[in-house]
């Protein structure tokens, strides 16, 4: 599935960057912030609802994604930069998540399990039974 977002659905604003960039940095607004509102998209409902359903899905309580793109110098890169980061974050929600298999552990693991269990409680019955 090839997902494509309207322009008309992001808002792209220039922003001043943070960080080191001597006077040029207060002067000129070359980061770019951008907002999506994915509850509000055009988005596939599966889609938009894993979104909006994932743990630590970087969205506002309403639902708005906000990037902030400001690594490149120029305002073209970080906007390209934005993009790019948008279409990745898409992309994680394009496909469902995989359902896991249960598993059970192998008899080896069980044993090795119990054999260290073994071990480090003699350890400490060793220490207690010490007497100075």
């Amino acid at each position: 599935m090839d997902l494509h977002i309207p322009d008309s659905e992001v808002e792209l604003t220039a922003i001043r960057a943070q960080g080191p960039g001597g006077q040029n940095v207060n002067k000129v607004s070359s980061a770019i912030q951008l907002r999506f509102d994915v509850a509000a998209s055009s988005l596939p409902g599966e889609v938009k609802s894993r979104w909006l359903q994932a743990p630590g899905n970087q969205l506002t309580p309403d639902g708005v994604l906000i990037l902030k793109a400001q690594r490149y110098r120029t305002q073209d890169a970080n906007r390209r930069d934005a993009w790019r980061r948008l279409y990745a974050l898409l992309a994680r929600y394009e496909r469902p998540v995989k359902a896991r298999k249960a598993t059970r552990p192998t008899r080896a693991s069980v044993v090795r399990r119990l054999h260290g269990k073994a071990i480090q409680s003699q350890r400490k019955a060793d220490r207690s039974q010490r007497s100075d």
